[in-house]
This record gives structure tokens, sequence and C-alpha cells, in this order.
């Protein structure tokens, strides 16, 4: 197939009878993370670009969806699970578990292929690094995150995000 060596192709380049073909030919597996934790790791990696949290959260909330990184976009946007069917969701700070299961489910074995993750480790980061960042934020702007990503809080189950409170 000549999909097979499109680089980053988009599906939407392709005609409707390939796209079928190519999504049913393949296991899907889609990873998601908490929409606050994605904005943490990309103000993280981008820190001395914008001078705080904050600035940054409204640098995202005034770029919108349409001129938005696919850094912080929302998962639905970039995805799409409502169209796409796929056989694996994988949530971020379930990585260990998760991942081993999908390669015991490919017929490998998970012990040797697998890094040594600490799950419970990374949530405990993440948790505390989430307290401090959304105690920076103005109402309005934690009110603007939750509408900017109110469908990946209702697609997947983020209970525990700041976003959902």
């Amino acid at each position: 197939y000549r999909w097979h060596h499109a680089r980053e192709t988009r599906l939407s380049k392709f005609n409707q009878t390939e796209i079928r073909a190519m999504l049913g030919s393949y296991t899907k597996v889609l990873f998601v993370r908490d929409p606050f934790h994605r904005l943490i790791a990309t103000f993280l990696q981008r820190m001395g670009i914008s001078p705080s949290f904050s600035s940054f959260i409204q640098e995202v909330l005034d770029s919108g969806m349409l001129n938005g990184s696919r850094a912080w976009k929302p998962l639905v946007s970039l995805c799409r699970p409502c169209l796409i069917q796929y056989d694996y969701v994988v949530m971020f700070g379930f990585l260990r578990q998760e991942l081993s299961h999908l390669l015991r489910r490919a017929g490998l074995l998970a012990g040797s292929l697998l890094p040594e993750l600490s799950d419970s480790q990374v949530q405990l980061t993440y948790r505390w690094l989430s307290e401090q960042m959304f105690s920076e934020l103005s109402a309005q702007q934690k009110k603007q995150l939750a509408h900017f990503y109110r469908w990946d809080l209702a697609a997947f189950p983020f209970s525990s995000s700041f976003l959902s409170d």
C-alpha cells in the first residue's frame, strides 16, 4: 500500500476507501493524558518563552482551537475518538500496566521491552505541580480552560483533573 510510505500524512489526504482499508488493517492505540498535565509539560519545555504559567495559559486561550499548537490542542480535535474506533486507549499514569498488557497481546515479552516506569511517582509529581500551577491561574482562566477542554474531559476519564472540578 502506498500509504505505508507516507510520512506523517493526515488521514484527510486519502480517499474514503483508503482510509477504511488503513483503519481496518492496523491496531489503533490512542495515548491520552490529562489536558492540564499536557499544559504543564509544554510550559516546562518552553521555559523562558513565557514569563509565568499564567501568561502561558493566556497565550493558549488567546490562540484558540484554530491557531493553537498541537502540544495543547484538545485531544478530540487531534485524534477524533468519536470517528475512529481505537482498539486501545492508554492513559498516562498507567503506562507500565497498560503497555505490558499491549505487548502481551502482541505476543511479545513485556518485561524485557519496557523501561523501568514508576507511574506512582509520576502521578505524585504531577499532582504537586498541578496544585502549584493551578493556584497561579485566575478564576476566569480556570473557567476558560475547563470550557476549552470540555470535550476531552467528557470523552476520557480524567476524574482527578483540576479542570474537571
